[in-house]
């Protein structure tokens, strides 16, 4: 007998044209989201120019200047489609032509079916500080350093080292952290040796196993927080469940990535050859890098090539900046709030069912005590961080006046030579100029023409839109931005890691929630489910494992990242379970688990597979990357990730057919609790 609910709502039937067209919505979001794009419009100047007007006399915005940008009687801006508005707007759309209500919206954000979303991201988010105020403390990259002393110039030896560093930090902590030091770190080391001729293997080999490692815990990942709510999994069970073909899956990768896949002198040679650190700079004291131009005109100096560069990128990861007492208390924070979060998801399981005990209940104070010592210890600090800052502004504000000088007196040389000099600098035909004052005349226009296009080209068009003589008055955003630099002055960790903090995971897995609600109503989920039996039926355990396996991998790379690939597997696995409620029919325990870890092995593995957007992680490595001017194509992402995630997920899948058929039966699998409300 079912007893069961179903959020679908009876059957419907999907040739219906609102049906259709959620589908595609659904299909047209998800390639969207794999590559976004803008969309030019055209508003009229007078509206344009009347709305930042409004925005002036209000004073959100400085005052206007009247005489520029009136060429045109068009402005031309541009509309983003990304992994944030793509999802928001489909879902607008869907509510536009009535293919959606106030239902769907609510089972997508309160939630529906044991997934709760907004529990989810409250969870997520909380631990999600506690995490980048580890990081922020200087931890990850001091731990690292430290690596990189024990590994030495031993090539094979360092690329171990640090693949067990990531591997271990990225199985407590996730892997975001990871991504936000660890990158930035393996950019500065690979740039300063003078024999790793791209730092291909490192970051590859970095990004692949931090989320391998984030497989390991439910609180490493949302991918894994979505998959243990749908199912009713305890933490404890999920983590027993996947630790072993995790970490086989380690093991056996690491030989497969030194001595196959990234086996050349180029990428880790045997001996590495590093830039020594000079005597004085090993003396220097660390700096919080936290603090805003803590180090003066060093952070821009070392991206520059030259030897002055690669000087100060060695600084940066040979003399790092660790914050003890922070990094300790983080630590502890977090240890704790794991293990209560375990026994708290442990004990909720024999509770009345009345009773619900929600996991953020843990986080939630954890991060707020963890917030309080961040912003405690930056007011205790305070003098210190604020004088750190002011030198370090005053240094580039120096440096910006002196380039400026520099610039000046260039061009007053140019407007100073004689008439050969001022074709050059023209480029046009000057014949029929008379005197040398005419000439002078002539070419200091000009240059005075080009300097003020190039301001011009430089400026962002809000700030160039708000250029003033009365430049002093205050407005809103004048107040906001001081705001936001005494902050980060006065509290530079706190400031720092709530920056950091994964802000566009919140619309993007929201909306995402609501347009897979759409599809369960519109019948299309259940359709899913009966193509799915109908393969369980045929391939049996293994193929479940195998199939279920692949088919996350590929849907994490063309259904809105491995967080929309979850949501979509996980309704589409509760509805095969209706499938068989409402006919009678069991399924061996077998099979459901296998089912079950599979989804959650090629969900996690499947962020490097073929796309960037298969995780928001990896946008986040990327953009990390291209700031250290290593810029990651899509086509070369997906030739290196390949082999990686075939070996990952060929062992993985393995292991699991062996650890199912050895710690399971096949006897049925009692369905009712897993879905009952």
């Amino acid at each position: 007998m079912a007893t069961t609910t179903d959020s679908s709502s009876g059957n419907r039937d999907i040739s219906e044209w609102r049906s259709i067209v959620t589908l595609i919505v659904f299909v047209i979001t998800n390639v969207v989201v794999l590559f976004p794009f803008h969309i030019p419009f055209c508003i009229p100047r007078w509206l344009y120019n009347g709305f930042l007007g409004a925005l002036s006399s209000m004073r959100i915005i400085s005052p206007r200047n009247k005489t520029q940008g009136t060429s045109s009687p068009w402005v031309r801006l541009r509309l983003s489609m990304n992994i944030v508005t793509a999802p928001v707007f489909a879902d607008l759309f869907l509510l536009a032509i009535k293919a959606i209500g106030g239902k769907e919206v609510k089972d997508g954000t309160v939630g529906a079916d044991h997934i709760h979303p907004i529990d989810i991201m409250v969870f997520f988010i909380t631990l999600a500080y506690i995490a980048i105020s580890i990081d922020a403390s200087g931890l990850i990259r001091y731990l690292a350093f430290r690596v990189l002393q024990w590994g030495g110039k031993v090539g094979h030896r360092l690329f171990f080292y640090l693949y067990l560093f990531f591997f271990g930090i990225g199985s407590f902590v996730g892997n975001d952290p990871i991504i936000l030091s660890g990158t930035a770190f393996l950019a500065y080391m690979t740039r300063v040796s003078s024999n790793i001729v791209h730092p291909r293997a490192w970051i590859y080999t970095q990004f692949a196993v931090a989320n391998i490692a984030s497989a390991i815990l439910v609180s490493s990942n949302p991918t894994n927080l979505v998959l243990a709510g749908a199912f009713k999994i305890r933490f404890i069970d999920y983590t027993a469940n996947m630790v072993v073909p995790v970490i086989i899956t380690a093991i056996v990768l690491f030989p497969f990535l030194l001595y196959i896949v990234f086996a050349s002198e180029s990428l880790i040679p045997v001996e590495i050859k590093m830039h020594e650190l000079p005597e004085d700079a090993r003396g220097k004291k660390p700096v919080n890098p936290n603090i805003p131009n803590a180090r003066g005109t060093a952070e821009q100096q070392e991206d520059e090539p030259g030897e002055q560069g690669k000087l100060l990128s060695l600084e940066e990861i040979m003399n790092p900046f660790l914050d003890k007492r922070g990094a300790g208390f983080g630590a502890a924070i977090m240890a704790l709030a794991l293990v209560s979060v375990l026994s708290l998801n442990a004990a909720s399981q024999n509770l009345p069912e009345d009773v619900v005990l929600q996991v953020y209940w843990v986080t939630l104070p954890a991060a707020f005590i963890m917030l309080v010592w961040d912003l405690a210890f930056g007011w205790l600090h305070r003098h210190e961080t604020r004088e750190i800052a002011q030198e370090g502004r005053k240094q580039v504000e120096e440096a910006k006046a002196e380039q400026a000088r520099l610039q000046r007196e260039e061009l007053e040389l140019a407007a100073s030579q004689g008439g050969d000099q001022v074709v050059s600098v023209t480029g046009n035909d000057v014949s029929g100029i008379g005197s040398d004052s005419e000439i002078v005349k002539c070419q200091s226009t000009t240059i005075d023409e080009k300097k003020e296009a190039s301001l011009e080209k430089d400026t962002p068009p809000t700030e160039a839109a708000t250029k003033t003589n009365n430049s002093d008055q205050r407005t809103l955003s004048s107040v906001a931005r001081d705001a936001y630099r005494w902050s980060q002055e006065t509290f530079p960790t706190a400031t720092a890691v709530l920056s950091h903090l994964p802000y566009a995971l919140i619309p993007f897995a929201f909306a995402m929630f609501i347009l897979v609600q759409a599809l369960v109503t519109k019948g299309w989920v259940e359709v899913f489910a009966k193509g799915w039996d109908h393969w369980v039926n045929k391939t049996g355990t293994v193929g479940a494992i195998g199939g279920m396996g692949f088919l996350s991998v590929i849907l994490c790379n063309f259904s809105g990242t491995n967080i929309g690939t979850t949501i979509l597997l996980s309704r589409i696995i509760q509805s095969w379970l209706r499938l068989h409620d409402a006919s009678g029919i069991p399924i061996s325990e077998r099979t459901y688990y296998a089912t079950i870890y599979s989804m959650a092995l090629g969900v996690n593995y499947g962020a490097f597979s073929t796309a960037i957007s298969a995780s928001l992680a990896g946008l986040l490595w990327r953009d990390i990357l291209a700031k250290k001017h290593i810029h990651v194509r899509r086509l070369d992402f997906a030739r290196v990730n390949l082999p990686i995630i075939a070996i990952a997920m060929s062992v993985g899948c393995a292991v699991l057919i062996g650890e199912i058929y050895i710690i399971r039966s096949d006897r049925p699998f009692d369905i009712v609790p897993v879905l009952e409300e």
